[in-house]
């Protein structure tokens, strides 16, 4: 503990400064290119270190970008946190995706009732609140139980992949549907961006919208899930 003449502690003051990387180069390095004495003098004058914030190091699989999320959690933690992403993925890939208890009674009931399966959840491969990896695996597994009506309310991302990218998410998912459920396939019900099915600043006007979508039916419709997003780029929507 840093102490005083007297004994008594000091204030100890953890500063996280979101988006200050290290990098030796200076092309088109914002940080490196600037004007800062204040952390040039503490770098000088004080122990210092660099700490990975990507991959295995906080949690993530090798080679994937890590986020504010995650790095706040790993320093708040002061160790590596596996993170959803990586729990998940490790469970497909040993199985025990299909065995879990929650989705097999999802399963169970759509079964029992004779009733369909709805799947909500962002549409992409930023791996940071989701990947399109996940999403195949609920669909393999509605297939190996026979579920003939599955229906997907996709989240659009453009944030943690690219703005204009949902299309070709859109597509390989209706691909991958196809090959997975031949004449069962599963269907895109609703598109949603982010913006409004994400927000979590309790704009509830925003969630509302995607709510509604899903649930009654409201608001604009398309011949297809991929008209749909197109007709939203054209409009400069993203």
């Amino acid at each position: 503990m840093n102490t005083s003449a007297t004994g008594r502690p000091r204030p100890f003051v953890l500063i996280i400064l979101d988006g200050w990387g290290i990098n030796s180069r200076k092309e088109g390095n914002a940080i490196a290119l600037a004007h800062t004495p204040n952390i040039d003098k503490l770098v000088r004058n004080w122990p210092h270190t660099a700490v990975r914030t990507s991959g295995e190091a906080v949690g993530l699989p090798e080679g994937q970008m890590g986020n504010s999320e995650v790095g706040h959690q790993n320093i708040g933690a002061g160790k590596r946190v596996l993170q959803d992403y990586t729990r998940v993925s490790e469970s497909i890939r040993d199985g025990s995706f299909y065995q879990n208890p929650a989705l097999l009674k999802a399963i169970e009931h759509v079964k029992k009732n004779s009733s369909q399966l709805h799947i909500c959840g962002l549409l992409g491969n930023g791996g940071v609140h989701a990947h399109e990896s996940h999403l195949e695996a609920l669909l393999r597994l509605a297939q190996m139980h026979d579920v003939q009506r599955v229906y997907i309310h996709a989240f659009t991302d453009g944030r943690d992949s690219s703005p204009t990218g949902g299309v070709e998410f859109m597509q390989l998912l209706q691909a991958r549907a196809s090959a997975l459920g031949g004449e069962h396939a599963a269907k895109v019900a609703t598109v949603s961006g982010r913006y409004y099915a994400m927000d979590r600043d309790n704009r509830w006007d925003r969630t509302g919208m995607t709510y509604f979508a899903m649930t009654r039916a409201e608001g604009l419709h398309a011949n297809s899930a991929i008209e749909a997003i197109q007709q939203s780029y054209e409009k400069k929507v993203t």
